[in-house]
């Protein structure tokens, strides 16, 4: 099957090329390096599969060019698919699939990276010894020891996360909609919301964006927040209303912010912008705080994830090519 690859970058290539050698009967990739959107949607004309990564667009309108360009699957190299219209697709013949899981490990580990890095200011300390700077001066963390963590989310990312800070020696707090044996049994209590955040000396983001968790931390939720807290962000950045946390930061509320993920990082992410001048002055001010930390979404790049996610990805394809079930499809709710 002729595949067209929107988004690609050099590690793209790399382990979709190998995923797709490995089969027994290879696609013919196709790589672009633009994203998928009204523009450039054309460039997928006689492409019966189209992959795609998270910051595409895949609106009404641009499914319906590619149904008319003759694509019928629509793969998406990711867990989320937010930027899909999914009643869309049907509409117009496609069927969507994702990759429902690669390593929650990957993503798990980068948050409590994240934390570490704000909590012991390991950012600040880097930058003060290459300048042969070594006070201790505005140094100083606390222990995670006994300190209470929240996990918005409690799905598998959530729960390895939760596993994680309970090793720390950490009381482990969760809420969620659907509550998890599994998180229960490792020593996770759920609590609502107001509760959480409210109690947490530290709180991880694990749960989708949809219309429910948009902006769930906003200005009211983060006004009840321990003072001092963190917060850390590794699932969407829609989730976090970012005017809202920049409030919260200026007045002391929000102690330190890890997020790897941004509400408008389309125009951003997965570029390399350093030798222009970037007109977000939202980004801008929050990479000005010294108890701000931004990962351009690299929670999930690990060599174990990659070669997952390319692998799911490719198979999908071959099994839709067959006219075998899809595992990871996509359906309208």
């Amino acid at each position: 099957m002729k595949v067209a690859v929107f988004s690609t970058q050099r590690y793209d290539r790399t382990f979709l090329q190998q995923a797709n050698d490995a089969l027994p009967r290879p696609h013919a990739l196709t790589f672009f390096e633009a994203p998928l959107e009204r523009e450039t949607a054309a460039l997928a004309a006689g492409f019966g599969a189209v992959c795609i990564f998270v910051n595409d667009h895949a609106d009404a309108a641009v499914l319906q060019q590619l149904a008319h360009g003759g694509t019928r699957l629509l793969a998406l190299r990711c867990t989320g698919f937010n930027n899909v219209d999914i009643d869309a697709a049907a509409a117009a013949g496609l069927r969507v699939v994702r990759v429902a899981e690669y390593s929650p490990h990957s993503v798990a580990e980068h948050a409590v990276a994240l934390i570490l890095a704000l909590d012991r200011k390991i950012h600040r300390a880097y930058n003060r010894t290459r300048d042969a700077n070594f006070a201790l001066d505005g140094l100083m963390g606390f222990d995670l020891h006994g300190k209470t963590v929240g996990v918005i989310g409690t799905g598998k990312i959530g729960r390895v996360f939760g596993r994680i800070m309970a090793g720390f020696g950490c009381t482990v707090l969760g809420h969620d909609p659907c509550q998890s044996p599994d998180f229960i049994a490792q020593g996770g209590h759920y609590v609502a919301l107001h509760e959480l955040v409210a109690r947490s000396d530290v709180i991880s983001l694990h749960c989708p964006l949809t219309p429910d968790t948009h902006h769930v931390m906003d200005e009211a939720l983060l006004g009840r927040i321990k003072h001092g807290a963190l917060l850390v962000n590794t699932s969407r950045g829609g989730l976090v209303d970012t005017e809202a946390a920049i409030e919260a930061l200026k007045t002391g509320r929000l102690g330190g912010l890890g997020i790897d993920v941004y509400e408008q990082e389309a125009g951003l992410f997965f570029r390399d912008l350093s030798s222009t001048i970037i007109p977000d002055d939202v980004i801008q001010r929050l990479t000005s705080f010294p108890n701000v930390i931004v990962t351009g979404h690299q929670a999930f790049f690990t060599r174990e994830a990659m070669g997952t996610i390319c692998a799911t990805t490719m198979a999908s394809i071959s099994a839709f090519e067959a006219g075998l079930p899809l595992a990871d499809e996509v359906l309208p709710p």
